[in-house]
């Protein structure tokens, strides 16, 4: 759920978790399937090593989410100046049956605990989805698949984000007076999968977890886990993507510049093929 406009504010709570050990919000739950686990240069899934269960963060809203959402839908996102390019979003489903959808925000599995999304699809622009799409065809070479968990979000499931979050959590949520790169539809939050088990591979934490694990060179980590990580990193550079130090799972498309804040729904952006 988090973009990658992070102000110091971030750098700092992040900061105090790797002095504390870490942040547990809410009631923790178990997430839905085990990971397998793959070293760096393996072609097949290695030997898990033990533990602990990944578990998801929950937090407790401020307000009741139907009545933010009301507020979200009506407000405006913020006016920017500047030529853009004409936003071009590409439904990640059509682009390559082994990129698979787990769409944690169309479900109660995530940081809120309700669905946010009315339909369970992820977007990107154009030339990103093009980039993702050759990423996925070099890492089947290697028996992998990628895991979508979120692309393009909407300005105001961002702005939802930001007012159902507790104050003292606001370094975890971007702030919607600015937007974020999801809005612009240039970031990918994903994963890895096992493409002959489809289990997904072995990470440091779960997705949108709020500790000092879930940095992207976080050295609390099993040798599985960063080879995992790793793996997914040199993918998505090689393909222009730039990774979000605070978040292993997020990647930026290097373009973002280029692309203004959205606030088109799901189901406003053609009928899924």
């Amino acid at each position: 759920m988090n973009s990658s406009e992070r102000d110091a504010g971030r750098r700092i709570a992040r900061a105090v978790l790797l002095l504390s050990g870490g942040l547990a919000v809410g009631c923790a739950r178990q997430e839905p399937a085990p990971p397998a686990t793959v070293a760096a240069d393996a072609e097949a899934p290695a030997k898990a090593e033990v533990d602990e269960p990944h578990q998801s963060f929950h937090i407790e809203p401020t307000r009741p989410i139907a009545e933010i959402r009301a507020e979200a839908l009506a407000a405006e996102p913020p006016r920017e100046t500047g030529e853009f390019e004409r936003p071009d979003l590409v439904d990640l489903a059509t682009l390559d049956p082994r990129i698979r959808l787990e769409i944690r925000y169309a479900t109660a599995d995530n940081f809120l605990g309700v669905p946010v999304y009315t339909t369970s699809r992820a977007f990107l622009q154009r030339p990103a989805a093009e980039a993702l799409a050759r990423a996925q065809a070099r890492l089947a070479e290697r028996g992998f698949g990628l895991l979508i968990y979120d692309g393009y979000r909407p300005w105001h499931v961002t702005k939802l984000f930001r007012v159902a979050t507790p104050e003292k959590y606001h370094a975890f949520v971007a702030d919607p007076a600015g937007g974020s790169r999801h809005n612009r539809g240039c970031a990918v939050d994903l994963t890895l999968y096992d493409l002959k088990s489809s289990a997904p591979l072995d990470m440091p934490t779960g997705y949108d977890d709020f500790s000092a694990r879930a940095y992207s060179d976080s050295p609390d980590a099993t040798p599985t886990q960063a080879a995992n990580r790793a793996i997914l990193r040199q993918a998505l550079e090689a393909e222009g993507f730039l990774h979000l130090p605070e978040e292993w799972w997020h990647y930026d498309y290097r373009d973002w510049r280029r692309y203004p804040i959205q606030n088109v729904a799901f189901e406003k952006l053609g009928a899924q093929d």
